[in-house]
């Protein structure tokens, strides 16, 4: 048996409808939302009154996806510090190649993004950031520019 391919990577949020317009903003599309409960949902994810709405959401090339979760119940919960920093273990950003860095930092931004550090430029290479959206989530994008 082999792996096929990784399908979708989660992420729990806040406020769904934030997320999805802020990863909208980003150029992605809403593949799909749903309400999610009942013992499959119980079963599946180990917690008990599972009750929950998400949005996948899909790149332009439809090779890559986000799970956008609100969990209603049992509610969401927060380990360590609400904005942890970019070496906390664990998963806590997520890269994407964008054509138009500045751009996108500034689309992002008008949907509560707030730069971490600042645009970075990778020898004649590429051009950096990590930034930080709704709920905490940390994103890098990268413009190739050589």
């Amino acid at each position: 048996m082999t792996l096929q391919r990784m399908d979708n990577i989660g992420i729990v949020v806040e406020d769904l409808d934030a997320a999805v317009a802020f990863f909208t903003a980003l150029g992605m599309e809403v593949e799909g939302r749903a309400q999610i409960e009942g013992l499959f949902a119980d079963h599946a994810v180990g917690l008990d009154g599972v009750r929950s709405d998400m949005a996948m959401m899909r790149t332009p090339d439809g090779h890559s996806k986000l799970e956008l979760a609100q969990y209603h119940a049992p509610a969401a919960v927060r380990d360590g510090s609400p904005n942890p920093q970019p070496n906390t273990l664990g998963l806590h950003r997520v890269m994407f190649a964008v054509e138009d860095l500045d751009d996108t930092v500034a689309r992002l931004r008008s949907h509560g993004a707030e730069l971490i550090g600042e645009v970075a430029q990778y020898k004649d290479i590429y051009r950096l950031c990590y930034l930080r959206g709704p709920s905490g989530i940390i994103l890098a994008l990268a413009e190739q520019i050589g």
